[in-house]
């Protein structure tokens, strides 16, 4: 999964807002396991947590204009390893080069949003979700409170043609009219121009795009996690058999949810939440 060119731009945005839009924000709702808390790590097991990510998946790891690397994941790991109390390293890698290199033993974890794919499961083990992306509906701010998807009927509903979320619409809303467009930018576009009445889509892009359009725009309705069309969310992968890194990983995520953590950094990098 690849962030579009236009999250780039807004992300440095969202980065600015800072604490100015976290009002908007909401906490993560709880995807880890919290049997997983029962599972404390052996520090004997794990000297050192070897992360590696990408530096091209804005807002979650990429370089700010000094070369640093920063963004979601990379807080994450880093938050990872300061529960577990162990050494952290964290490397970039180019992504057609990432799975391999973990794959190789470059590295002990690869927190770069690497699909949850059957390909990828005869090679890799992974952690349990931390972040689900769910798919979220968007109206003009007036009409957020009237809101009804299960009214659609006479409506029509902008989305990213070809995608998950267009087939979605079709399957379980066939009320809507539904009219496609090339970009996620284009169709949430047409929301504020009025030409459409309400934007379905990936609701973690969208929150970007709301957070230089909140005057017009906002989230209505629920949110909608179907993981087979949405995919199961971010997860962390291991070396397939390398239990002792993925227990610590699974025991530092709860950790980090029931301290809030967690929630703190989600709506440090997503101001407009997406939940």
């Amino acid at each position: 999964m690849r962030a579009p060119a236009f999250l780039r731009l807004i992300v440095l945005l969202a980065s600015a807002l800072g604490g100015a839009a976290l009002a908007q924000a909401q906490p993560l709702p709880y995807h880890a396991d919290p049997s997983a808390r029962e599972i404390a790590p052996s520090l004997a097991q794990v000297p050192a947590i070897r992360f590696l990510t990408t530096a091209d998946f804005p807002p979650f790891n990429f370089r700010d204009a000094s070369g640093e690397l920063i963004g979601f994941n990379i807080d994450l790991a880093r938050r990872i390893c300061t529960q577990v109390d162990t050494a952290c390293t964290i490397q970039a890698w180019p992504w057609d080069q990432a799975a391999n290199a973990l794959a190789d033993n470059q590295g002990d974890a690869l927190i770069a949003g690497l699909a949850l794919s059957p390909e990828n499961g005869q090679r890799f083990d992974y952690s349990t979700t931390y972040l689900a992306l769910p798919g979220r509906f968007v109206t003009r701010a007036a009409d957020i409170e009237q809101f009804d998807p299960a009214q659609l009927a006479g409506k029509t509903v902008a989305v990213r043609r070809g995608s998950a979320h267009e087939t979605f619409m079709t399957r379980y809303l066939p009320g809507a009219t539904i009219q496609g467009f090339d970009s996620e930018a284009a169709a949430l576009a047409a929301v504020a121009e009025g030409t459409v009445d309400a934007y379905f889509g990936d609701g973690m892009r969208a929150s970007f795009w709301l957070n230089d359009n909140l005057s017009c725009c906002g989230f209505a309705g629920p949110a909608y996690f179907r993981p087979a069309l949405f995919g199961e969310g971010l997860a962390i992968a291991v070396p397939a058999g390398n239990d002792a890194i993925r227990h610590a990983i699974d025991w530092a995520l709860v950790e980090l949810k029931e301290s809030g953590a967690l929630d703190e950094l989600y709506l440090r990098w997503f101001p407009v939440g997406f939940y």
